[in-house]
């Protein structure tokens, strides 16, 4: 026994050093939200980058968050295979969050967040993620240490061994380029902590380690239309278990997983079991002395009871907390989000004030919300879409909210392509809009539109929101636009329709189609859309420019020239990208689909006047990049004002405008 004691005092301080490491924090922060459907959209275009200002991050800090996990299909944000060059539109979007974060000192991840988790993950997926984050690491190496880097969210259908091999080639990718930012990993099995254990040893030291918790799965997925098979039947389900309150297996998931899970919902959907599977984390960070951070959890609120879906909160997040683990949840707004159900998302007026308190956020002061009538003009789009509008279209078709080819008026128009028959651009109005007084005051839908070709034809209509009395529908009121609103000759084109020219359409509800009744309500308009009810304009393009609600008919076409669209061959369209413009010291000009052929660039005056051939053109990625000083021909600065951009290709010649400041 003498023998042993030297080794005592050593022991003793070893386990007062581990103790004291798994006592502290697991990252700099503590406790935040994902903010979710912003980034997470299948081209730069097509980001509402309106939906979250800087006012909603710090709305978020003021709960008592100090992180927010940002989800970015970045995969989409870039000019895909060969080289996945990021998108400069995509990254200016990003920059200004990333500044907000830092101006407000609440920290970022940047979680790449590229896939359907209903698939499994490629075992050449390596190659992307190291294209990828190579540039978002030299792109934010000089940032400050509010921002780190998620490499993939939920990896799955590919061992964890494979996956951790992957991992590590990226972490030495992201090192090359950048050494201080934190990066966060986890394993496959979507984020599981049960295959934590199965990663390799890395060696980096500034690594967090995520994991994602849904279970009891049968609880927090309930209603849930994405697992296959839809656990969409699925309600009621309790949390804890409790005999009398469990339904019964819905007849369309019997025989499946789901009913098997039912069956062992006894078991499963207790506090034990819940703090049990957490416990497989804590053991891992134990063995490795590493830090961990709980990524996601949460409860889609559709099937699930608002009392117990608040006690799970409760329970997961207390333990979180007793363990010392950091966490997001999943997330702010939407199915999983902390405002009530169905209501408008209001941060003054709909949070969950019980979910709220099981999460210990601090609660602001909420108030009822009282609907009042719009009684002047408000924009609907103009460069993006305007102030409490959010976009829900639907359909095939593409659309980008920022072509910068000619726009009529600012940096941008709205550009449609791609589509078929009933695709449509939908504004949704959050909260609902009373426009009961703007239609007695005469005002109108006023808005710029640009088409390729002549023979298009689309309906514009207003729809009200459904209530719950029976036999009520979302009434439209509509408009045609075809030729004689607008000629489809590549010009830009004004349109004035008073909103009582709109004339009642009916509805469409649940696969059903209802003539009109005269029901339609001026006083709860749900949304404004743009659909290609007819079948004969695919295979057309539209623009639209300056929409909004107003009581003047007085806008001026300032951009005459007829955009340069295709040649006679049908190549398709010149893409060009200007940035920053308005142009205070020079702009990059990114020319795209031409890769192949030579471009020519010049500026002109818009009296016609040759400012400046621009030289360079190098290749970057699929775009071809010029830049240009603001100067002319003999290097002189020319005045502040507007000058068109002028691109010619052996297939196509398009123009766009450059404001110089």
């Amino acid at each position: 026994m003498s023998g042993n004691k030297g080794s005592i005092k050593p022991v003793i301080i070893f386990l007062c050093l581990f103790v004291a490491h798994n006592l502290s924090a697991q990252a700099p922060f503590s406790r935040g939200v994902n903010l979710t459907g912003w980034f997470q959209v299948s081209s730069p275009g097509q980001i509402q980058f309106t939906k979250f200002t800087k006012k909603d991050i710090a709305n978020i800090k003021s709960l008592g968050c100090d992180v927010i996990r940002l989800p970015v299909n970045m995969h989409a944000m870039t000019s895909g295979n060969p080289d996945y060059t990021l998108d400069p539109l995509y990254l200016s979007f990003l920059d200004s969050t990333v500044a907000w974060c830092e101006e407000l000192e609440i920290y970022l991840i940047l979680d790449n967040h590229s896939y359907d988790p209903s698939g499994s993950t490629s075992s050449g997926i390596g190659d992307i993620l190291i294209k990828i984050w190579s540039q978002m690491a030299s792109h934010y190496e000089e940032r400050s240490g509010y921002i780190l880097y998620e490499i993939l969210n939920e990896p799955n259908g590919i061992t964890t061994e494979a996956w951790g091999a992957i991992q590590a080639q990226v972490i030495s990718a992201i090192r090359e380029e950048d050494t201080s930012h934190t990066i966060v990993i986890g394993g496959s099995g979507y984020n599981t902590y049960s295959e934590l254990a199965n990663l390799p040893q890395y060696s980096d030291p500034n690594l967090l380690y995520t994991f994602h918790f849904y279970d009891p799965f049968m609880f927090t997925h309930q209603g849930a239309t994405w697992v296959t098979p839809s656990m969409e039947p699925l309600a009621g389900v309790p949390f804890p278990y409790n005999f009398a309150g469990m339904p019964s297996c819905p007849a369309s998931l019997q025989g499946t997983w789901i009913e098997s899970g039912l069956n062992s919902y006894p078991s499963d959907g207790n506090v034990d079991r819940i703090k049990e599977l957490i416990d497989i984390a804590v053991v891992f960070r134990t063995s490795r002395i590493v830090n961990i951070f709980c990524g996601e959890f949460g409860v889609y609120m559709k099937n699930s009871d608002d009392a117990d879906r608040c006690y799970w909160y409760k329970v997961v997040k207390d333990y979180l907390d007793e363990k010392n683990i950091p966490w997001t949840i999943w997330d702010y707004k939407g199915g999983f989000g902390l405002f009530e159900n169905e209501s408008g998302q209001m941060f003054e007026h709909d949070l969950n004030v019980r979910l709220m308190d099981s999460l210990g956020f601090e609660i602001p002061g909420q108030t009822p919300f009282t609907m009042k009538p719009d009684s002047s003009g408000f924009l609907i789009y103009t460069d993006y879409i305007g102030e409490n509008i959010e976009d829900a279209s639907y359909g095939a078709g593409t659309i980008n909210f920022y072509s910068g080819t000619l726009p009529s008026n600012g940096n941008y128009s709205l550009y449609w392509y791609d589509f078929a028959q009933y695709n449509t651009i939908s504004f949704n109005f959050v909260p609902d809009k009373d426009l009961s007084e703007l239609v007695s005051d005469n005002y109108a839908l006023d808005f710029m539109v640009r088409g390729s070709e002549p023979g298009i034809k689309f309906e514009i209509r207003i729809l009200d929101s459904k209530s719950s009395e029976p036999g009520d529908h979302p009434w439209r009121m509509g408009t045609t636009i075809d030729a004689g609103d607008a000629e489809w000759d590549r010009k830009w084109h004004h349109v004035n329709i008073p909103l009582t020219a709109f004339t009642e359409r009916g509805a469409w509800d649940i696969d059903t189609w209802y003539n009109p009744e005269g029901k339609f309500d001026w006083t709860k308009v749900d949304k404004l859309e743009i659909s290609t009810e007819y079948a004969d304009i695919i295979g057309k393009k539209i623009w639209f420019d300056n929409i909004h609600i107003t009581d003047f008919d007085t806008a001026v076409v300032r951009v005459t020239e007829a955009l340069g669209i295709e040649d006679h061959y049908g190549q398709g369209e010149v893409d060009i990208r200007i940035y920053p413009n308005p142009v205070y010291d020079h702009a990059e000009i990114l020319v795209s689909s031409v890769s192949e052929y030579p471009v020519q660039a010049s500026v002109f005056s818009l009296s016609g006047m040759k400012i400046r051939t621009l030289t360079g053109g190098l290749q970057y990625g699929e775009y071809q990049r010029f830049t240009w000083d603001g100067r002319n021909e003999n290097g002189l600065e020319v005045p502040a004002g507007l000058y068109l951009l002028r691109i010619v290709t052996p297939r196509a010649v398009a123009a766009a405008r450059i404001i110089k400041y």
